[in-house]
């Protein structure tokens, strides 16, 4: 649901101010007008700086992804480039300088998650991949300074919230940092002037740059530029998407499997449900506000559906029912199940004893052994699902269930098996 009062005559962005998507809007009629002909070409920027994006850049892949689905055409554009410097926006700290090969296997690594949502070849809506690399590498500094930093005023840019904030804050800002929000504008106009790019999309923390990129394309005789922004989601807890205690929630099965995915949505709080359902799934909004409307305990059910269609989106269909079948045997029939997460250890370890404080660490379900401590006493942690009471406990070969593995639990919700080697 959106406070929007903009009535869109396009598809797209009804679609976005319908779901929620929308936070900021250059321009709402002009954006309007060209969406409903299908001349809307829009990009988003994405940072090569881990081998996967997590759920916090899910929601723009879902902008590029309804784009798509309503006639227009996305471009994912790659900061091969702007990687090399780094983007200050919401950091107290400049962020670590990476080889150019570490960028290049993570920009590998990202791009495999646009063709689950999006589709590309082509044709007039097909989508493209995009490189900055391919003109930032080529500037030669002079020139750049003259053709381009000519246009940006610094007292301007000292006003923008990737630099006023980390000042504000008293942190460092190095020259690097400072010089990203003019390679993403230049970014703006050389994807205007190669693709007929008109719009670029973000997160809300990137409205700024996106303005001067307008305003840069302006000033460089592009054609009239647009920028629309996302918010950027808490959850009702105000936690910020995409992070949990044990760490970010990756795109990327390599990071995380589709079952602790699936988990990550099946944990979702209550008041989330519906907003979540909106904006991650492409499920119809008539079924999305029936299940919203659940109450009690019928809200798990929901939980299960998003967490189902969540995952299918990003992984696949047979992966997201698997998952949902693995969490339904663990949780609701308490069977040890194949398809939990598993952990390795030693056989010869496991002979010897491995005292159970340890195991909780190695499984990754306590951060230490104080913690696995603390839960042991709070009576949070199960083996093969019965509780734990002896915090001085070892687990050897005659723990193995039926199937060959350790089952440790921790609360109803996280399980992991412990696998000894051949």
């Amino acid at each position: 649901m959106s406070d929007i009062d903009f009535i869109p005559k396009s598809d797209f962005l009804h679609t976005m101010i319908e779901r929620g998507y929308v936070h900021q809007c250059s321009d709402f009629t002009s954006l309007d007008e060209r969406a409903a002909k299908g001349e809307l070409t829009t990009y988003v920027g994405y940072d090569c700086t881990a081998p996967s994006l997590h759920i916090g850049s899910l929601i723009s892949i879902m902008m590029l992804h309804w784009l798509q689905r309503t006639g227009n055409k996305p471009i994912t554009l790659m900061g091969g480039g702007t990687t090399q410097v780094g983007d200050p926006s919401g950091k107290d700290e400049t962020r670590q300088l990476r080889p150019v090969e570490e960028i290049e296997a993570n920009k590998n690594g990202i791009q495999t998650v646009f063709s689950k949502l999006i589709s590309f070849g082509d044709g007039a809506t097909d989508a493209v991949i995009v490189d900055n690399a391919e003109w930032l590498a080529k500037l030669n500094y002079i020139e750049f300074l003259r053709d381009v930093g000519r246009h940006f005023s610094v007292n301007r840019m000292l006003t923008m919230d990737s630099a006023r904030l980390r000042l504000d804050r008293e942190q460092e800002l190095s020259f690097i940092e400072f010089n990203y929000m003019l390679l993403q504008s230049y970014d703006f106009v050389e994807l205007a002037k190669r693709y007929g790019c008109t719009t670029q999309m973000g997160g809300s923390d990137q409205w700024g740059n996106i303005v001067m990129g307008m305003d840069l394309g302006r000033r460089m005789g592009t054609q009239q530029l647009y920028g629309l922004t996302c918010p950027l989601l808490t959850t009702a807890s105000g936690a910020k998407m995409g992070k949990t205690a044990s760490g970010a929630v990756w795109l990327n099965a390599e990071q995380l499997s589709p079952y602790d995915y699936w988990q990550y949505w099946r944990n979702t709080e209550d008041a989330d449900v519906e907003k979540f359902l909106r904006l991650f799934t492409t499920l119809p909004l008539d079924e999305v506000a029936k299940l919203g409307q659940l109450q009690g305990a019928e809200i798990n059910e929901a939980k299960k559906v998003l967490a189902t269609e969540a995952t299918a989106l990003v992984h696949n269909r047979e992966a997201a029912e698997q998952a949902a079948g693995t969490a339904e045997q663990a949780f609701e029939q308490g069977a040890a199940a194949a398809g939990l997460p598993t952990v390795s250890v030693g056989g010869a370890d496991l002979e010897a004893g491995i005292g159970v404080l340890a195991a909780f660490v190695t499984a990754g379900l306590a951060a230490s052994n104080g913690e696995a401590r603390r839960l042991i006493k709070g009576g949070a942690l199960r083996i093969n699902d019965q509780v734990v009471n002896d915090e001085k406990a070892t687990l050897n070969a005659g723990a193995l269930n039926g199937d060959g593995v350790i089952k440790l639990s921790m609360g109803k919700k996280k399980h992991v098996l412990l696998r000894p080697d051949a």
